[in-house]
């Protein structure tokens, strides 16, 4: 059986000089503050990380919603996530794909849909120093010309950011969770992106993209 200790007072430090008694101080009113804010600060920033968790998972599922298979999505969306580490990264993707100059900067890298006359396009927005890119993830058949063969090209788009008039959000009054970036060009070309996996982050870089750019310019 273990001895008890019932305080302080059952051993002194000349019986024991390995004890080091301490007075306890009062609780203040600041240091209460002090707890009850940084719990607050801590709720806060668990209340956001939720949320952002909850919008990612949102987008995601709705991201492989916009293909035709579901399964051909996310099998799709590991390859090109392969592809991106096998080959360094979107940088020098993005680089190949649109034969960017050296002084070109990529800033961010979406993945996405593009909306076209044959149905939803899966690939990778790219926003740079100069321009508004799309790239399919994989290429896409057409018929050459005069119909006798068919030929294979990756899916491109790619506005310069002096030819861009607006990038506009919007979503389906049907559906809220179908989320929309429009694109169009000063000379009123429309296109229109979907299926974001980090929808908000997209839309604020490019409203800040292009804003900057023409107050630069103006």
């Amino acid at each position: 059986m273990q001895p008890g200790v019932t305080g302080w007072a059952a051993t002194t430090e000349a019986d024991d000089p390995y004890s080091m008694p301490s007075a306890v101080q009062p609780s203040s009113k600041s240091t209460k503050e002090a707890v009850k804010n940084a719990l607050s600060r801590w709720g806060r920033k668990v209340g956001e990380a939720t949320r952002k968790a909850e919008d990612l998972s949102r987008n995601t599922w709705q991201h492989l919603r916009t293909a035709p298979s579901i399964t051909e999505a996310a099998v799709g969306r590991i390859a090109q996530g392969t592809k991106v580490l096998a080959e360094g990264g979107h940088d020098k993707i993005f680089r190949q794909a649109f034969s960017a100059p050296p002084d070109e900067q990529l800033r961010k890298s979406y993945a996405c849909y593009l909306s076209t006359s044959a149905g939803p396009v899966m690939g990778i927005l790219y926003l740079s120093t100069a321009r508004v890119a799309f790239c399919s993830d994989n290429p896409l058949s057409y018929e050459a010309a005069g119909g006798d063969a068919t030929e294979w090209s990756y899916y491109k788009v790619a506005i310069p950011l002096h030819r861009l008039r607006t990038a506009s959000a919007s979503a389906s009054k049907v559906n809220p969770a179908e989320k929309f970036i429009q694109l169009v060009s000063v000379d009123k070309h429309e296109f229109w992106f979907m299926g974001f996996v980090n929808y908000d982050s997209a839309v604020m870089h490019l409203e800040e993209a292009l804003t900057g750019f023409h107050n630069l310019h103006a």
